[in-house]
């Protein structure tokens, strides 16, 4: 879709005459998540099958907006369909994160099962991306968007096979509410929120950047394709982190590297700066949701993840949609765009050190040194296991 969508009318129009049309598809887009998501969420989790039938309803309307958008692909009817089509691609991000703790057997799958999905969705980007370009080139917008209903075709037969489990027989305890608002636990969420609003951002900012320097549409088709080989390494690569580094280690990582690179891309310019830093914000958001999942399981052992994950999901998804569409109506430079990213980056790491060191600074010293301990151990048990192995050996 967005690569089809890089050579229409969705590019093409300017965002200033359309202003007041743009904002009033926006506020319909951004219903479902204010209104529907925290009303009927946390039925569709109490209902057998209930996020099953959600995956299967967003892929037969991704369908029927597929074909729409050939219909539409020089008219003003193009904006309203491309931004329902975010909040699906949204709504099904959602229910996937309370899918996912229901088919792995115990805690530790779960972010190795939630590293899998994002290597594979980063593979299927990357392999989706290339048959898209040719036809594009080949054909035009209308075989494109075509080629993408095929593929919703084929992900409403694949959801077909997802368990019908209940993701929450009831509402959170006292005990659950309780953890899910630690301070650990928010400071990683305002985080990875931050980080999500940087990947929407950067996306939507590149297409119309490129657009306004007259960069061909292959400039967005390798953007896109790199970010999602972005995403896949910092997937790959995550567990291993875990293995040698705390999360709060990870999540500092993930919030160093694009501050880095939006400072420099927004000294250097240019579009393969703007290519640079959409790779690592996407590889940044990779390894801090990765390390997000092991600070809920940390923090809220008890807590209903499948809820858990959905309720912080469903705020995700909503900063990067709302951060996606500032580029779309406010015209922004290229190298200020990426400045903003790394300056947005930044206050989030500050954010997120000083509130880690207050919570550490407030923990009596007892209970610090047995962090400390516990980290230690889990960072250096698997190089320790081996010398153990030769002493029973001799």
């Amino acid at each position: 879709m967005v690569v089809a969508l890089a050579d229409s009318f969705f590019f093409d129009v300017d965002p200033g005459a359309a202003r007041d049309k743009v904002l009033l598809f926006l506020v319909v887009s951004f219903a479902p998540f204010l209104l529907i998501a925290p009303l009927i969420g946390p039925v569709i989790d109490r209902i057998r099958g209930g996020r099953r039938f959600v995956v299967q309803t967003v892929a037969a309307a991704r369908i029927v907006l597929q074909l729409l958008m050939m219909r539409f692909t020089d008219d003003l009817a193009l904006f309203p369909l491309v931004f329902a089509a975010l909040v699906l691609q949204k709504t099904y991000s959602v229910s996937k994160s309370a899918l996912v703790p229901s088919v792995v057997r115990t805690e530790t799958e779960l972010v190795e099962a939630n590293s899998k999905l994002g290597l594979i969705a980063g593979v299927s980007g990357v392999a989706a991306v290339l048959p898209a370009a040719l036809l594009q080139v080949a054909f035009g917008s209308a075989a494109t968007l075509g080629y993408g209903a095929v593929l919703f075709v084929v992900a409403l037969v694949a959801a077909t096979r997802l368990p019908r489990d209940v993701v929450a027989a009831g509402p959170a305890t006292q005990r659950q509410r309780i953890e899910l608002s630690s301070s650990g636990l928010q400071l990683a969420a305002v985080a990875m929120l931050l980080l999500r609003c940087c990947v929407g951002f950067v996306l939507f900012h590149l297409a119309f950047s490129f657009r306004a320097q007259d960069a061909g549409t292959w400039w967005f088709g390798l953007a896109v394709g790199l970010s999602s080989l972005g995403t896949m390494t910092g997937n790959a690569i995550g567990p291993r982190l875990r293995s040698s580094l705390h999360e709060d280690n990870m999540i500092v990582v993930a919030l160093v590297l694009p501050t880095i690179a939006g400072v420099v891309g927004a000294l250097v310019g240019g579009k393969l700066a703007g290519v640079a830093l959409a790779v690592v914000v996407n590889f940044g958001a990779a390894i801090g949701r990765l390390a997000f999942e092991s600070t809920v399981q940390r923090e809220a052992p008890s807590a209903n993840h499948g809820q858990a994950f959905a309720r912080f999901e469903t705020r995700f998804q909503f900063g990067w949609v709302v951060a996606a569409t500032v580029p779309v109506v406010i015209e922004i430079p290229g190298s200020l765009g990426y400045l903003l990213v790394g300056l947005m980056t930044a206050v989030a790491l500050v954010n997120y050190s000083a509130g880690a060191r207050g919570r550490l600074a407030r923990l009596p010293v007892r209970s610090r040194r047995a962090m400390r301990r516990r980290d230690g151990v889990a960072a250096s048990g698997r190089a320790r296991r081996p010398r153990r192995q030769a002493i029973n050996r001799r």
